[in-house]
């Protein structure tokens, strides 16, 4: 099993922003800065999208991820733009920053790259730590289904500015709904126009929360989930369902 620091590097970052399969719009991830007060954290902030559009747009939002390959990106693209921004490289359940936020956000549901209920609580306490009274934390979270059969074995192309093909193909997989936990063997390519052929192979794992155990989970961090967005979801929603809880100190 790959951790999420050792996931993210070398090929991988080189590929991420061209083959990712969703990008997220930073309107309401600026909303809710605004609304629950700085300054603001984004936890899992990869190569910088969309946290220096929020930090464009002159909000006080810092940046931290486990990858140093991505936050270098996020510093490169920093400067290229001109923002100075403060970027750390911590995983979510070992961070120490030495600063509390009114607004901790993670930018699509990041949490679930945490493998097992055990470092979701050391992440959640982690971000009560760093959660300044009467702030707000706001967690997306998706209930992860099977990957379909045909997308299996099936490539995802882009082509980067020197030309070269970016390949990321899915290969197998082990969903076990008992653990909540799917595991896909994916294979990462670089084929450029002259020149070897890059690959390296890694296991992707999500590990999912419905409202139910993220509940739970964070009544032991010293957190209580205020609302839910849509406020609908159930304790143990279906499969593909998307929602957002927001916590605040217990």
């Amino acid at each position: 099993m790959t951790d999420p620091a050792n996931f993210y590097t070398g090929l991988v970052v080189q590929a991420y922003s061209a083959l990712k399969a969703q990008t997220f719009d930073p309107a309401p991830y600026a909303a809710f800065v605004r609304s629950h007060g700085q300054p603001g954290l984004e936890v899992g902030c990869g190569a910088g999208q969309p946290l220096l559009e929020l930090v464009s747009k002159g909000l006080d939002v810092d940046g931290v991820d486990s990858s140093p390959d991505m936050i270098e990106q996020a510093r490169t693209a920093a400067r290229q733009q001109g923002l100075d921004v403060r970027l750390h490289v911590a995983r979510m359940e070992q961070m120490d920053l030495g600063r509390q936020y009114r607004s901790i956000y993670l930018a699509g549901p990041t949490f679930q790259l945490l493998p097992d209920d055990e470092v979701a609580l050391r992440a959640l306490e982690a971000f009560r730590r760093h959660l300044a009274p009467g702030g707000t934390l706001m967690v997306p979270l998706w209930v992860a289904g099977p990957t379909p059969a045909e997308q299996l074995g099936a490539a995802r192309e882009a082509v980067d500015d020197s030309g070269a093909v970016l390949r990321y193909t899915p290969v197998s997989e082990v969903y076990d709904p008992a653990t909540r936990t799917r595991r896909t063997a994916v294979t990462y390519e670089r084929v450029p126009t002259t020149g070897p052929r890059e690959r390296v192979d890694r296991d992707w794992v999500i590990h999912w929360q419905t409202l139910r155990t993220i509940t739970e989970l964070a009544s032991q961090a010293g957190l209580t989930v205020r609302n839910v967005e849509p406020p609908s979801a159930a304790g143990d929603a279906d499969l593909g369902a998307e929602f957002t809880v927001f916590l605040t100190h217990a």
